[in-house]
C-alpha cells in the first residue's frame, strides 16, 4: 500500500523507512516518467558520495497523455528493474531507502495498481509526491550543490515541468505544469500553438519577473542533453554538466536552433537516441522560459530530486556547511598520509595573494594537496590535475575546477604550459592562471620542507615582506633548510614577482600564531 500523496509545500512528504545515521548507506529510487533510477550514497552527509548509480529507460509516462495509462511495455521493465533494485539494496547493506514516484504514476489511472504490484514483487514502499513537492525537493537538490543559488529552478521530466523560485538559499514559490516532452508530443498541434500555450502559463506566474538578471537552473535528463549538445557546439573543454553556464541570450538562440531540428539532424549529436525526439520540445520550453524570466545566465545542475531528498533530511547545522570544502576535507581524510591539511591552510594564507583573492578555492587546493602521493612519480602531476578537474564535487563551477586542478598540477611538479592543462587555460584568465600557479608552487615548497608531515610547518613561517618572499625556520630546526627547499622557494617567489630569502631565526609571535 502506498503512502498518501504529500501535500504541496510540506516537509517530510517522503517516507523515511528507517532511522538514517550519517555513516549509514542511504538510497533513493526515483520512478519517473522517463526512467527508473537507483542511487546508493555512502551516508547522509553534506557531501555524500554516490557508491552506485543505475537507471533504466522504462518510459512509463510515454502513453499517459494519450491513453491515461502507463506504458505497458515500460510497466514490465519497471517491475523487473525494481525487483532487481530491491535485491541490490539488501546485498549492499543499505540502511534506509526512499522511493518516490512522480508525474507518470501520479497522473495515470492505473498508477495505484502499478504500485501495489511493485510492493508485492519487490517489497518496496513507494511515496507518490505531488508536482509541487517534486519541485521543492529538486530545488533542495540544486541548493545542495549550489548553496548561493538565486533565480528559478526548472526541472523537466518526461511528463511535467516544475518551476521553483530560489532566493538566498530558501525555496519559495513553485508550480508544476504538464509540459514534459511526452505530454507535448501527445498534445500535438503546431509549434506556434504549443509556444502560445506555454507562454500563457508562464505569463500567469508574476514571480518569474523577479528572476530578471539572476539565473535559471536547469535540472533533468533532457536538459542535461541540451547542455551536452551545446558543449559540443561551442567546443567547451570540460564535459561536466554540473554548473555548466551559458549566457542567457546565447542560450535563447541555441534553444531556438534546437527546437527546429529534425530527428535526423540530432541523431549525430552524441546524445541518447531516447532523447532525440524529446529534445526539440525541451528546447522550445526553455526558449519560452528564458524569454519570460530574462535571467543573466542559464546554469545546469546535476543535483536534483534525489540529492534534494537527502539534503532535506539533514539537520540545519549540516545543511549550512560548505559542500566543496566538506567534500575536499572528507577526501583528504581518505587519502592523506600524515595529518589534517588545515595547518597547511594557515601556513599558506599568511602570504596573502593568491589566498586573499580566492579563499575557498585556495582552501580546497590545500585540503587536496596530498591527493597524488600514491600515483607513479612520473604521472603525479597529470593524475592530480585530471582527477580534481573531473571530480564529482558540488559547490564549484568550471572556473573553480580549472583553478584547483592547475594549482595541484604545479604542486606535483607540472608546468603551466604542459599540454594536459589546456582546459585550465581555456577556462581561466591570465591572472587566475598566475594565482593558481603561485599557489601550487607554494604547496610544492611546503611539502619539500616538511616531507608531508605537516606538523613541521609549525616551526616555520612563510610571509610576504615588501618585495620579498621570506621563509623563516626556527633555529633548532635549521637543518630543514636544504638545496631543494631553496629551489622551491625561489620558484614560488618568482611566480609571485618577488625575491626569495631564508631566515634562520625565532618565529615572530604574529607569524607563529598563524
Amino acid at each position: 500500500m502506498t503512502e498518501p500523496e504529500g501535500r504541496p509545500g510540506t516537509r517530510g512528504a517522503v517516507r523515511r523507512q528507517a532511522a538514517t545515521l550519517p555513516d549509514q548507506r542511504v538510497a533513493v529510487i526515483d520512478i519517473g516518467s522517463n526512467s527508473v533510477r537507483l542511487v546508493v550514497f555512502d551516508g547522509l552527509t553534506r557531501a555524500p558520495i554516490a557508491l552506485f548509480n543505475e537507471k533504466v529507460f522504462a518510459a512509463l509516462g510515454k502513453t499517459v497523455g494519450e491513453t491515461g495509462k502507463l506504458n505497458p511495455i515500460g510497466v514490465g521493465q519497471a517491475f523487473s528493474t525494481l525487483t532487481r533494485f530491491s535485491l541490490l539494496l539488501k546485498a549492499m547493506k543499505v540502511g534506509s531507502c526512499h522511493v518516490v514516484a512522480t508525474a507518470a504514476v501520479r497522473d495515470a489511472a492505473d498508477g495505484p495498481a502499478f504500485l501495489q504490484e511493485v510492493k508485492a514483487r519487490s517489497e518496496l514502499d513507494v511515496t507518490i509526491i505531488s508536482g509541487e513537492e517534486e519541485g521543492r525537493l529538486s530545488a533542495e537538490g540544486v541548493l545542495s550543490g549550489i548553496p548561493d543559488a538565486d533565480g528559478v529552478m526548472g526541472d523537466m521530466g518526461g511528463g511535467s515541468v516544475e518551476l521553483v523560485r530560489i532566493k538566498n538559499g530558501v525555496v519559495g514559490e513553485r508550480t508544476t505544469m504538464p509540459f514534459g516532452p511526452f505530454r507535448l508530443i501527445a498534445m500535438g498541434g503546431s509549434r506556434s500553438a504549443q509556444i502560445s500555450l506555454v507562454e500563457g502559463r508562464l505569463a500567469a506566474l508574476p514571480w518569474l519577473l523577479d528572476v530578471r538578471g539572476a539565473t535559471v537552473y536547469a535540472v533533468g535528463g533532457i536538459w542535461r542533453a541540451f547542455a551536452k549538445v551545446h558543449m559540443e557546439h561551442v567546443g567547451h573543454p570540460l564535459h561536466i554538466i554540473h554548473h555548466y553556464a551559458i549566457d542567457a541570450m546565447a542560450a535563447v538562440e541555441f534553444a531556438q536552433l534546437l527546437s527546429r531540428q529534425s530527428r535526423v539532424s540530432l541523431e549525430g549529436s552524441g546524445i541518447s537516441r531516447r532523447r532525440v525526439d524529446a529534445l526539440p520540445y525541451a528546447a522550445m520550453f526553455m526558449e519560452c522560459l528564458l524569454k519570460r524570466a530574462r535571467p543573466a545566465k542559464l546554469v545546469f545542475s546535476a543535483y536534483g530530486l534525489r540529492e534534494g531528498i537527502l539534503h532535506d533530511l539533514l539537520p540545519p547545522q549540516t545543511r549550512a556547511l560548505d559542500p566543496l570544502l566538506t567534500a575536499c576535507d572528507d577526501l583528504a581524510g581518505r587519502v592523506g598520509r600524515f595529518a589534517n591539511a588545515q595547518s597547511l591552510v594557515s601556513w599558506v594564507r599568511s602570504v596573502g595573494r593568491p589566498f586573499a583573492v580566492h579563499p575557498r578555492l585556495s582552501t580546497a587546493v590545500c585540503l587536496l594537496s596530498d591527493i597524488g602521493w600514491l600515483e607513479h612519480p612520473d604521472y603525479r602531476s597529470e593524475q592530480a590535475y585530471l582527477r580534481t578537474l573531473r571530480a564529482p564535487l558540488g559547490g564549484i563551477d568550471h572556473m573553480g575546477r580549472a583553478f584547483v586542478a592547475l594549482a595541484l598540477h604545479l604542486r606535483y611538479g607540472g608546468r603551466v604550459d604542459d599540454p594536459v592543462a589546456y582546459a585550465a587555460h581555456a577556462l581561466l584568465t591570465e591572472d587566475e592562471v598566475a594565482d593558481a600557479a603561485a599557489l601550487g608552487l607554494l604547496l610544492r615548497l611546503a611539502y619539500t620542507l616538511c616531507g608531508g608531515a605537516l606538523s613541521l610547518l609549525d616551526v616555520t613561517a612563510i610571509s610576504r615582506d615588501r618585495d620579498r618572499l621570506v621563509l623563516r625556520i626556527a633555529p633548532e630546526y635549521a637543518d630543514l633548510r636544504v638545496d631543494a627547499v631553496e629551489r622551491r622557494l625561489d620558484a614560488a617567489a618568482k611566480a609571485l614577482g618577488l625575491s626569495a630569502e631564508v631566515m634562520i631565526a625565532p618565529l615572530p609571535t604574529r607569524l607563529n600564531a598563524c
